[in-house]
């Protein structure tokens, strides 16, 4: 029998990265949350590899910590091997990723939302979602218990009308061995939710014990570990080694003797794979050429022999996957712990969401993470603080929290979902954003920060401590531009190793830190009077001064791009009523309902021309007004 068990202001469905995040925002801004998930014991679950940051990943997670967010935190402390990617390239692009313990760092999550004021984790599966008369949602769960709901956050991962497959086998259910989400998926397209068919996929779990460490290529972490966190509450250590092996023409054969047992050509599986990170089978297929295909053995934890093969993502059946992973060197007699699947899941279509992640038909649902097309913990996690705090807002009566795109990676994952949509799982990449000389992780704090502070997710502690680095990055700002090196033989010496032209007079500090093979170490014997600050303080005037004009340039696109975004567009406009503008960009304008012609710009099918038209169309509205208030004024004065 049905009974009345709780309201609450804000409930998260799902306790995956998304939930997390957008469970402890909303709640550290005062709301009272539930936070709901199938299982107790997998909140915060890798159910895919066991590491968080990566080539702009990286990016999103120190962004998440800058505005309050609890992911960096968890990462470090449970790191199992940390390195900084890209470090031969330059500083927009360096990116950090860490190996994790997949189930200490779940334990550590879960217990940071146990001891979380204002917020309840409750293990029920939410089998029904409706609005109420009054505005609010009704939750119903498994056990016919009533929850309600100013806020409903739908941060439902994978779990969603979930189906796994292996070769020919196919049963409904969730990532790790969970059971799936059916009756939601079947609830939320009764509510006419726009939703459509993803696929991903993990590799098999190996167990330690099996594997011929003669045969890999050992990969150990970095000497110096930089946190992702910018508070510096744990210093991460590099406990365990990771180790890479490579696939050869032997494994190659067997996947192509397979292929008709694989579901993804085979035609079973419906759903649109990720497509920057495809199956070994998929590899094999569309990269014909190659002789062999890089993998990365990685633990899943510092107490348990279980390894994880990334790059060897599969859904071939069960006898094919363990005789292609035993023609892999180093893997001959190898003992597989957890065979490799593919999974089949609904989510939504986000076109049909604002900025704040809010629904545009269903006022006070939100979506998050997997559920809103895109693939990875960390963009989740991005996408669940903003909802959190959105919902948050939302009940306070406060003007949504959007992040532009000049501001942050999070602003450029959530505008490309919610501007351009997404045909697969949509993965962030340093190259979607055309600011990211700006948006670099080293400088997260300095952009985001100050933004989490006024929302109130940063403390007073954690925000004195940014005024303190802007201090002392000013100070030294100013100081090495006063800095005169005279020429001398010891610094020509230096210049010609490192490959750089001679000095013929002396110079400013400056003009050497420009050079790119130079760096504020080498030059320190000829600096005397240089400061003893933290490495990150020399890390931010160092590249503000290599990187000055290009800094300049991206930062004056901003500003063009934040004057379109200034010109406000009517959300209920039919642009079919527009004269001018091309059938496509009607229809596409009309699907988005942009907010501004900046994000109207961004939508594919809309052209300058369309923007022309947009403008035109303002100035129209603009004089309209201007007309409309002098007439009135005109009345009042006659009266």
């Amino acid at each position: 029998m049905r009974y009345f068990a709780k309201d609450y202001d804000v409930i998260v469905i799902g306790a995956g990265h998304a939930g997390i995040e957008a469970g402890l925002a909303a709640a550290r801004l005062g709301a009272q949350v539930g936070v709901f998930t199938i299982n107790m014991d997998w909140v915060g679950n890798m159910p895919c590899n066991p590491s968080i940051g990566g080539t702009s990943k990286g990016h999103l997670v120190r962004e998440i910590d800058a505005l309050g967010g609890e992911m960096g935190k968890a990462a470090d402390a449970n790191t199992l091997q940390s390195r900084m990617l890209n470090r031969g390239k330059g500083p927009a692009v360096h990116s950090l990723r860490a190996q994790i313990d997949r189930r200490r760092y779940s334990e550590y999550m879960k217990h940071v939302m146990e001891r979380q004021e204002n917020l309840e984790i409750v293990q029920a599966e939410i089998v029904d979602l409706s609005p109420l008369p009054d505005g609010r949602w009704e939750c119903l769960t498994r056990l016919e218990a009533i929850y309600h709901a100013a806020c409903v956050i739908l941060a439902t991962g994978t779990f969603l009308g979930g189906r796994i497959y292996v070769g020919d086998v196919s049963y409904e259910g969730g990532p790790d061995g969970m059971f799936a989400a059916t009756a939601l998926a079947e609830a939320l397209k009764r509510l006419g939710v726009p939703t459509r068919r993803f696929k991903t996929g993990t590799p098999a779990r190996v167990n330690r014990r099996s594997i011929d460490f003669s045969r890999l290529e050992r990969q150990d972490g970095d000497e110096r570990i930089v946190p992702f966190s910018f508070d510096g509450v744990y210093q991460p250590q590099n406990v365990l080694p990771c180790y890479i092996t490579y696939t050869n023409t032997e494994t190659k054969q067997v996947i192509l003797d397979n292929l008709h047992r694989s579901p993804l050509f085979s035609g079973k599986i419906d759903g649109k794979g990720p497509r920057y990170c495809p199956s070994i089978e998929d590899k094999i297929v569309r990269f014909s050429e190659k002789e062999r295909h890089q993998i990365f053995i990685e633990p899943c934890g510092a107490h348990t022999e279980e390894m994880y093969l990334q790059g060897m993502s599969s859904s071939l059946p069960e006898d094919v996957q363990l005789r292609l992973l035993r023609t892999v060197p180093g893997l001959e007699h190898v003992q597989v712990m957890r065979t490799a699947y593919a999974i089949e899941y609904d989510c939504v279509d986000p076109l049909a969401l604002y900025p704040s992640l809010e629904f545009k038909q269903f006022p006070g649902l939100f979506g998050a993470g997997q559920f809103n097309g895109s693939s990875g913990y960390e963009e989740a996690a991005a996408q669940g603080l903003i909802a959190g705090i959105n919902a948050a807002r939302r009940l306070q009566g406060k003007t949504p929290f959007v992040l532009d795109r000049a501001s942050s990676y999070i602003g450029t994952l959530i505008d490309d979902l919610v501007t351009r949509g997404c045909s697969d799982p949509y993965r962030m990449m340093t190259s979607r954003s055309e600011y990211r000389l700006l948006l670099r992780q080293d400088n997260a704090d300095l952009r985001l920060t100050p933004l989490g502070y006024e929302i109130g997710l940063v403390g007073e502690e954690k925000y004195a401590r940014l005024q303190q680095k802007l201090r002392l990055i000013a100070e030294e700002t100013a100081r090495v531009s006063q800095v005169s090196v005279p020429q001398s033989a010891a610094l020509d010496a230096l210049l010609v190793s490192r490959e750089t032209a001679p000095m013929k007079t002396g110079c400013r500090m400056t003009e050497l830190l420009k050079r790119p093979q130079l760096n504020y170490e080498l030059l320190a014997p000829f600096d005397p009077d240089r400061p003893e600050l933290p490495p990150e303080v020399f890390e931010q005037v160092e590249i503000s001064i290599k990187y000055e004009g290009y800094i300049k340039r991206q930062l004056a696109q901003a500003q063009e791009m934040r004057r379109l975004e200034s010109k406000q567009l009517d959300e209920t406009q039919d642009y079919t009523q527009i004269v001018g503008l091309r059938m496509e960009a009607q229809e596409k304008l009309n699907r988005v309902k942009p907010r501004n012609l900046g994000q109207a710009s961004r939508i594919s099918g809309v052209s300058p021309a369309d923007i022309s038209v947009l403008i035109i169309h303002l100035k129209k509205l603009e004089a309209q007004k201007r007309a409309k208030k002098q007439e009135s004024a005109g009345e009042a004065q006659a009266e």
